[in-house]
């Protein structure tokens, strides 16, 4: 039997403290699923993924809809056909993860949207021969590019305009994408022009329009805004004769990182209704590409105490996994919580806990208080189940994580831990 990390509630995290505190994801500990497949080692909760699926679908009942998890948050392949046998349908920004799709879950193809700047030729290609859902089209030159490629082949190719709204979503500016002065899109006025001028082209479907403000947002009016603003070029695209049948409101619905207590039902319940309310008025179908909110939570980086090394002051916790696993502290300067797996009793310390690579920035945190540990002790870097894995890296000739799946009483490894021979076999000399 288990019980809820203190705090929180069960629903938010998967990851349980037994009678005898060690840590569960489900039915399984962690201590065992590190000794049977090492460490480094990312744990997703499977069960997890596929409720917080289902409360997408939940909130949205009763109107058109289609979910795409965006792929960019963790494209492992176990995952991806775990939510598409759930019926999930998938946001993708290379061909690269169109090919994973089509690898893990090739009747899921016609779910597909596909968003990014810089599409190239044979990209458009594979989409097109793939035959997905939709094109989320951000430059008015990728718009040619694409109207080109589908003329060459004869195909039908239906697609979004991917406008900027102009909405401000408060998110660190590397993952704000809703403003003019952002890459993605284009400027939300220039739209019309574009969509009549695609009307005109024998191969091209204007289908729906697309908007993305940004991820890691945590207040739902920005998402309604956005929305609204879509809806009104809808409705003005109609009176010239071109009708759009979609809206496809993004991503970016954000979570809790920190230790309070977060409830994802309510959440969604929120988010739903902002993008309802705002579609009151629009009786197509909606489009929604949750990527962290469905996988964040899920995941866990399992890492062992190599070292404890004090230098003046400061106290390190020196763990085997490293900024090359999991890169978002560094980069975003990102909170996870970090608990032991096995917890010790005495009394707290303040850390900072890094990993063995190169760089002053590999670290996972600073002044952290974290209850006592001892070399060899294992650590849960919790919320890891996004941007991790598909930001991992090679740097330092590290090998890459292995990655497991539990769902109940099982647990399936995804992904094989990489070897040096996998490395070296891609090189010459």
């Amino acid at each position: 039997m288990t019980q809820p990390l203190a705090k929180e509630k069960s629903s938010a995290r998967p990851f349980h403290h037994s009678v005898d505190g060690s840590l569960h994801c489900g039915e399984v500990a962690l201590e065992q699923l590190a000794a049977r497949f090492g460490t480094p080692l990312y744990v997703y909760s499977g069960d997890q993924i596929l409720e917080r699926f289902q409360l997408f679908q939940s909130a949205l009942s009763g109107r058109d809809h289609l979910i795409c998890y965006a792929v960019k948050a963790n494209s492992t392949l176990g995952i991806i056909k775990l939510l598409a046998k759930a019926g999930a349908g998938f946001d993708i920004v290379s061909g690269g993860e169109l090919q994973r799709i089509l690898a893990a879950a090739p009747d899921a193809a016609n779910r597909v949207v596909f968003s990014g700047v810089g599409k190239t030729a044979p990209e458009i290609d594979l989409a097109l021969d793939a035959n997905i859902h939709q094109f989320n089209v951000e430059s008015e030159a990728e718009l040619e590019l694409l109207a080109a490629r589908a003329d060459r082949k004869k195909q039908r190719a239906r697609f979004a305009l991917r406008v900027n709204p102009d909405v401000f979503a408060e998110t660190h500016p590397y993952i704000s994408t809703g403003l003019r002065e952002h890459k993605f899109g284009v400027d939300i006025r220039k739209a019309r022009e574009l969509y009549l001028r695609a009307a005109k082209k024998k191969w091209l479907e204007p289908y729906g329009i697309s908007v993305h403000i940004g991820s890691q947002i945590r207040s739902a009016s920005p998402f309604g805004d956005a929305v609204s603003r879509a809806v009104e070029l809808v409705n003005q695209l109609k009176q010239n004769g071109i009708t759009l049948r979609a809206i496809d409101a993004g991503g970016g619905l954000g979570i809790d990182y920190h230790a309070g207590n977060f409830n994802p039902a309510a959440k969604v319940r929120e988010y739903a209704s902002a993008l309802k309310k705002s579609l009151a008025n629009f009786d197509g179908k909606l489009i929604i590409e949750p990527g962290r909110f469905i996988v964040a939570q899920a995941g866990a980086l399992l890492a062992r105490v190599l070292y404890i090394k004090k230098n003046g002051k400061k106290t390190f916790i020196i763990a085997d996994a490293a900024m090359n696993d999991l890169i978002r502290p560094a980069l975003y300067q990102a909170h996870h919580e970090i608990i032991p797996v096995t917890p010790r009793k005495g009394r707290t310390m303040t850390v900072d806990i890094v990993g063995p690579v190169c760089e002053t920035g590999d670290f996972f945190a600073r002044d952290r208080k974290l209850p006592r540990v001892e070399l060899g002790d294992l650590l849960a870097i919790l919320d890891a189940g996004a941007y991790g894995m598909s930001q991992a890296s090679n740097y330092n000739t590290r090998m890459k994580s292995a990655e497991v799946l539990v769902q109940g009483k099982s647990a399936k490894l995804i992904r094989r831990r990489e070897t040096i021979e996998d490395l070296l076999q891609q090189e010459k000399f």
